[in-house]
Formats: structure tokens, sequence, C-alpha cells
């Protein structure tokens, strides 16, 4: 069978893994234990043999078509760590078709040291199997920052420049190139007083990068002694290590809705309940903010998402808290799991894309409800109840988080759609990419009107945005009354490091006159000038 030889291939690879450095081998292997998944009775295996017995279709070319529709449908998702998912479901079918054709699988091998990879596409298998000892770093056509690719780069410490679609057309073997992966930047044939200049930035980035090491286990205090915490965001079980690697102090979001991607069926209550205990045991008594659902129905093609209509602008249909209250279910499920998992350690409840308190009214209803339902079940359940909270993410919620605070526990701000909805700005969109700013005097009142709602409520706010774990937006955010900040695990020590070094006085001073401008050219050039003087 060929997924029999494709899972004893992949075995293989998990056992060369082992040798990787720690952080690369748990991520291939956590990636690993996905590909293999997929080869074992999953939609994708399901579809190639209903094709083969419907359509009268050989396996390669049921393969092909199979893993071209699930790909498209990942590709087609608006969360771009999502869509990135197509580039895994697309290296399955590779790996089955070669199992098919029996086409022998070469790695990149036999490099000369200091060689830089440009190729169309670098799969995470043949990333992972790169040698760094060898290989200075690659470049490739396709991919983005999100994907699993790009995520071992960082791991393995190669520097990578993926997305560059133009580029095969400009190099040629033996060429000398300049990959900076801090930046995204690649020089083809530099001068020598370039290649100078970047030799000394390599040498200084390693020595940042082991001073960053020896933070792990220092509080994230400013000069002025005031203690800020450091959270992760995760969205499987096994980034919990990394987080705790990196010095993370609990997981500020842990988001729900992977657990429900690539099924034909909706993950049960017990499904959902053992992954949530295993994320709150990993984390050994630290919180765990765990997220309930926050896709829409377009985000959910094999399970629930083929029984409701299509919305027409998916970002603003139905979808999270909307969808979970009109499909109750959905949400019943998702709270008896938290409250079950809640005996295993402290956790909180975090609702997505709200907009009235009455949305948060009805939660708290329903929970109560399921709350009852598992007491009578004589089901051991968290006592109390956990903490429920609203994510900030759209204006009206921003506008109104006076009135929201009296049914919220606590508020997370989530930076990156609460900038979306407000600037009327597609990331996603290379026409308009460039005029996303966080840093809009809008976006930068909203955070700052949300804050201080919550700071007069006497409830607890933090963000959890990709500013959060942009040590260039500590200050702000600081400056601004925040006091928790959540962020992807490896942001947490250059975070800490930004924190330390920051007088919280003098950043609440600066914060006050970024806030009076109405420019965001003049709001960035404040933030800059101060960072520089740090």
């Amino acid at each position: 069978m060929p997924s029999t030889t494709a899972l004893t291939q992949i075995d293989k690879l998990a056992m060369k893994a082992s040798d990787l450095p720690a952080s690369a081998a748990e991520e291939l292997g956590y990636l690993l234990q996905a590909h293999g998944q997929m080869l074992q009775g999953s939609r994708l295996v399901r579809g190639v043999e209903k094709r083969i017995r419907g359509e009268r279709l050989n396996a390669e070319a049921a393969v092909s078509q199979e893993v071209g529709e699930i790909s498209h449908a990942f590709s087609q998702m608006e969360d771009s760590y999502l869509s990135e998912r197509s580039k895994d479901v697309r290296d399955v079918g590779q790996r089955l078709l070669r199992c098919l054709m029996q086409t022998p699988y070469r790695a990149l091998a036999d490099l000369p040291m200091g060689t830089v990879v440009v190729a169309d596409e670098l799969t995470p298998a043949d990333t992972a199997l790169l040698d760094p000892h060898l290989v200075a770093g690659f470049v490739t056509a396709v991919g983005g920052a999100q994907d699993h690719t790009g995520i071992l780069a960082r791991s393995l410490a190669l520097p990578a420049v993926v997305g560059t679609a133009e580029l095969l057309n400009h190099v040629k073997n033996g060429d000398i190139i300049v990959v900076d992966g801090v930046t995204g930047q690649v020089i083809v044939n530099p001068d020598e007083a370039t290649l100078k200049r970047f030799h000394e930035r390599k040498v200084e980035l390693k020595r940042q990068a082991r001073k960053l090491e020896r933070l792990r286990n220092l509080p994230a205090m400013t000069r002025d002694e005031v203690q800020i915490s450091l959270q992760a965001n995760i969205d499987l079980p096994g980034e919990i290590d990394g987080a705790l690697e990196h010095g993370a102090e609990g997981i500020g979001l842990y988001r729900t809705e992977y657990v429900f991607l690539n099924r034909d069926d909706v993950p049960t209550q017990d499904e959902q309940y053992v992954e949530l205990r295993n994320i709150i045991e990993g984390m050994k008594g630290r919180t765990v903010t765990v997220r309930t659902l926050d896709v829409g129905n377009d985000k959910l093609p094999y399970s629930l998402g083929e029984h409701l209509g299509v919305s027409a602008n998916p970002a603003m249909g139905l979808r999270a808290i909307r969808l979970s209250l009109k499909v109750q279910s959905l949400l019943e499920n998702q709270l008896s799991a938290i409250l079950r998992a809640g005996i295993h350690g402290p956790v909180r409840i975090l609702i997505p894309m709200i907009s009235t308190s009455s949305e948060m009214r009805q939660v708290r209803q329903i929970m109560k409800k399921v709350a009852t339902r598992l007491r009578r079940k004589k089901i051991k359940i968290a006592d109390p109840l956990p903490p429920v909270g609203a994510m900030i993410e759209i204006p009206g919620a921003a506008l109104s988080a006076d009135g929201l605070a009296r049914d919220c526990d606590f508020f997370s701000i989530g930076t990156n759609d609460l900038t979306m909805y407000t600037l009327a700005i597609d990331r996603g969109d290379e026409q308009v990419a460039h005029l996303y700013s966080p840093l809009h005097p809008a976006v930068l009142r909203l955070i700052q009107f949300t804050t201080a709602a919550a700071l007069r409520a006497r409830i607890p706010v933090n963000v959890c945005g990709e500013m959060a774990g942009d040590e260039r937006m500590t200050a702000i955010l600081l400056g601004l009354g925040i006091r928790d900040l959540s962020m992807a695990s490896a942001a947490v020590p250059r975070v800490k490091q930004r924190i330390r070094g920051l007088d919280l006085s003098e950043a609440t001073r600066r914060a006050q006159t970024i806030m009076e401008q109405a420019d965001s050219g003049m709001v960035a050039a404040l933030l800059d000038d101060f960072n520089a003087l740090a």
C-alpha cells in the first residue's frame, strides 16, 4: 500500500529529525505527526478511495485531484496561518505520488559549504534535512512567513526569505547571494563593502541571541520596577515546550479552531477535552486562556461549513461568536470541554468578535446551563467557573468598552483584526497592504479607550495581536496602560529585553505626546525616536 510506504518514510524522517536542534526537532515532529494522520483514515484518504471507486480514476489521478481540492480550500482561507496549510496537504500528496510511481526521493545533499539554496519551493521535509553547517540560507519563490518551512528555518537559525517570485529569473549557479532573514532582503553578487557589512551584522546577531537566552528566568520588569506579564499565543499542544523554554508565564491565547479543520465531522466534546487537558497540564499551573471557535462557515468546508450558507463577505459575516450562538451545540460542546479541563489547572475563556453586551450575557447563560448539566451527571468541572472575557477586535466593541466591561471578567485586544476593521484594509491584498498600520491614530485611540475602560472597571486587559510581539511597539502599549502582553513564543525574549531597558514613566509621557498626533508618520517618528534613546 502506498500510504503504508509513505508512513514508513515519515517514521524514518522522524528518527533523523531527532538529531536536529531541540526546537526544530519539536516543530518537525509535530508536523510529521500531522502528515501521518492525513495518511490514516483522513478525509484525504477517504476522498481518494471514493474517486477511485466512483469516478474509475487511477490512483495517481485520484490523489492529484483530491489533494488539489483540499489544498485549494485551505489556500482560500482568510487567516494567513491556515491558508499556508495548503502546502502541508500538497507535501503529503507529493509523497503519496512518489510512492505510487516508485520515484525515489532525493533530498538536497552533497552541497558545498556556504551554499545558498534558491528554489521555487522547499517543503518542510526538505528544510529539515538541510545541513546548517553546509547551507548558509535559502530563498524560495513561493511561501509565507507563517508556513512550516519558515518556522523550521527560524528553528534551525537558517536565514531565509520566502515569496520572492521574480528572483529565480535573476540568479544562476555560482552567484554570491546575501540573505537577510530579518529584513527580507536578498542581494545578488554584492560588492566587498556590502559583504563586510553583513558579516558584521551576522556576528552581532549571534551575540544578541546569546544575550537573550540569559533572560529566560529573569522577570519582565521595567527599570522603574513595574512588573509586566508576558504570555504566549499557541495553536497546537506541541508548542507548549517552546513557550516554556522562551520564558512565557502562561498562554494568553490558545486558538481552538485547528481541532476543527481537515475533517469530515465536528470534534466531539471528549476530543476537545483531551486536547485542552494536555495543554493545561503541560503548562504546569500557569493560566491558559482558551479562545472559543473563531472561524466562519468559509473555514469549515469539511465539517460544519457545508451545512450553512456562504457569506458574501466572510470577514464580516457569520463567524466566531455569531456562528457559535447560531449553532449553540458548537458553543455548548466547547464550554463543556473547557469546564471539564479546568479541573487540571487555571483557565480563562475568551470570546472572539464580540460586538455587544448581549452576546456576552448569552454566553454566560449558556455556560451556566452547561455547568448545571455536567454537575447533574456528576462530572467534575472547574470550581469556581472560569473567568469569561471579550476579544476586542471590532471598533464598535472598543467604543462601547465601558458598557462591555460590566459583563466581562477581562479584555483581550486583538490588534490584527482591530486594525483591519478600523482602516478597512485587507493585509492579504497587495494593492492596499502598505496602508495597513497599527500605528494609525484611530487604532491607537481605540486601544487607549479600551484599556482605560478596563482599568476603570478594575478588570485585566491584555494585547494578543502582532503588536504585542513587536518590541518596537512595546513602549507605546505600556505607555497606554497595558501590563499584559501575549505573543508568539519566540518573541518573548526580545520583548522582555525591551521591557527591562524601559522606564515606564518616560514611556507614559511619550505615549501622551504620541496620542496628540493626527498623522501615522509622525506617530512612527516619535516612537522610533523614543526607542532609539533606549
